[in-house]
Order: C-alpha cells, then sequence, then structure tokens
C-alpha cells in the first residue's frame, strides 16, 4: 500500500535517509527542511521537498496545506527535526534552553496537532495512521554537558506516551524512535553550538564538552543500515510504539538501569573530565 508521508528536518542524517528510504518502498513522501536548496538531492530522486521551519506556525500551515491540496490525507508524520545544545546545563542561557525544547519538544506537538486533520481522514479511510517522534537513547540517561538534550528528548518520550493514549480511540498510532549512535553530521553542529562561556568555571574542560558533542559519532552505526529496518518496522500494519536502533540503543540504557546510580555518575563523569575537579 502506497503511503502518504510528510517527514521533517531532511536536510541530511537520519530525516534524509528516512525520507529516500521510504521513497524507495514506493511512497509518496514529502521531505522538508528549514532550507530547502539542501533538498535538491531528495528532489532529484523524485521525492516531493517543502520548506519547512518547525518553529514557524505559519511555515506549517503552508506545509500541511500543500499536503491536503495535494494529496487530501496523511498516511504518516514524522517529527525528525531537531539538535543537539551542548554544554553545562548551569552555562546555558534562558534562550538556549528554549530553543533546544522549542525544537525538540514543542515543535513535534505543533506538527501534530497541525496534521491531525489529515491524519484523522487516512485513518477513517484505512484503519489507521502514524505519528512517529524520533527521540533518542539519551532521554533515558543523561550525561554530563547534555542536560539539555537529554531532558528535551525525555519530554518528547513521554509527550509520545501520552499522545500514543490519547490518539488511539481516532486510529492514531504514536510510535518513538529512539536511535543510539547513528552516523550523521549532529555530532558537528552540536560543537558548533556549544555553550561555554568565557568566564565559565568549565573551561578547563573544554576538550570534555567538546568530546560530547561528538561521542555519539564514535563507531555510530551508518545510517542506511539503521533506517531499513526502522523503515520495515513502520511500514508494518502494527508498527511497534518503541523502535530503537544504532551503535549502543540496548546497552547504554540497560547500564544505566542495572547499575547502582552513584556508580553511573562517576563512569561518564570520568569519561568527560570532571574528575578533574577535586571537592
Amino acid at each position: 500500500m502506497q503511503r502518504t508521508i510528510l517527514i521533517t528536518g531532511c536536510s541530511s542524517g537520519i530525516g534524509a535517509a528516512l525520507a529516500a528510504e521510504l521513497h524507495r518502498r514506493g511512497n509518496r513522501v514529502y521531505a522538508t527542511a528549514r532550507r530547502p536548496e539542501t533538498l535538491a538531492p531528495l528532489a532529484e530522486m523524485g521525492l516531493r521537498t517543502l520548506a519547512l521551519d518547525v518553529n514557524d506556525d505559519d511555515s506549517i500551515a503552508a506545509a500541511v496545506a500543500a499536503v491536503e491540496a495535494e494529496d487530501g490525507q496523511l498516511d504518516m508524520l514524522i517529527n525528525n527535526a531537531g539538535f543537539s545544545q551542548v554544554g553545562a546545563v548551569i552555562d546555558l542561557t534562558r534562550e538556549d534552553l528554549r530553543r533546544q525544547y522549542e525544537t525538540n519538544v514543542i515543535a513535534p506537538v505543533a506538527m501534530t496537532r497541525a496534521a491531525l486533520p489529515l491524519l484523522r481522514v487516512a485513518a477513517a479511510a484505512q484503519g489507521t495512521a502514524v505519528v512517529v517522534n524520533v527521540g533518542s537513547i539519551v532521554g533515558l540517561f543523561t550525561t554530563p554537558f547534555a542536560g539539555a538534550y537529554s531532558s528535551s528528548k525525555a519530554a518528547l518520550h513521554s509527550l509520545s506516551d501520552g499522545q500514543r493514549m490519547e490518539l488511539a480511540p481516532f486510529g492514531i498510532r504514536v510510535v518513538t524512535i529512539q536511535p543510539g549512535g547513528v552516523r550523521s553530521a549532529i555530532g558537528d553542529h552540536a560543537e558548533e553550538a556549544i555553550r561555554l562561556p568565557e568566564h565559565s568555571v568549565y573551561r578547563p574542560v573544554e576538550a570534555g564538552i567538546r568530546a560530547r558533542a561528538q561521542a555519539g559519532q564514535q563507531g555510530a552505526t551508518p545510517v542506511q543500515a539503521f533506517v531499513e529496518p526502522v523503515v520495515e518496522k513502520l511500514l508494518r500494519n502494527s508498527p511497534p510504539a518503541i523502535i530503537r536502533g544504532g551503535k549502543n540503543s540496548f546497552r547504554l540504557p540497560l547500564f544505566k538501569r542495572m547499575l547502582p546510580l552513584a556508580t553511573f555518575d562517576r563512569m561518564v563523569s570520568r569519561v568527560f573530565g570532571l574528575d578533574r575537579f577535586k571537592p
């Protein structure tokens, strides 16, 4: 069955790979990004492309209207757009935290709300529609210098849990993808967005902060190897509520559950240089 699918954050990485793989499997895919010129490779493959800033309600409305005008319904919405704000929590400004939560938490809800009428049309016609929220395994545990990002993904997981129950009566399934280490540009983007003020008490461990920005990219799973099994599960008649994949996507959350909290804290603090500070 051919599905109409809208994906946010398709300029690179997981979003672009999901869009290409879903298109390859015969679906009508709308790939979107804030800068539409980054979608040229997908357009050349035959995908429909749209400009979409997930933090702008007018932009969201225009993208949904474009899908409605051409297809009249939406079988699957994939909320993939997001970014990682790296830095010690105490160094982050109000604006840093707002930006992190606006993009990673509030935007997926805004997208789902705007697309809900089209999702309900699809569910009424075919028995089901799907909302997919791309979280992260770091929403299951937190490391130093990633508190903002981890907390935003934890919040998205919780919102997905709520929506899964709330939208079920309307035939809409909610799936949360929780990637581990998947090869993409997120580490480079995170390093560019590091918050480390000149006066920060964490200046002596700047190397650890920069290492945290790239931590998920060390030995990461190739993006195509990640998306193929994910897409296979998403296209099932009854997709699972939670899909994990990528490096350490099962091992690290298991370690967090099994280890005493103090032991886990010491281990990850040492990895990112905090053992340099003596009480």
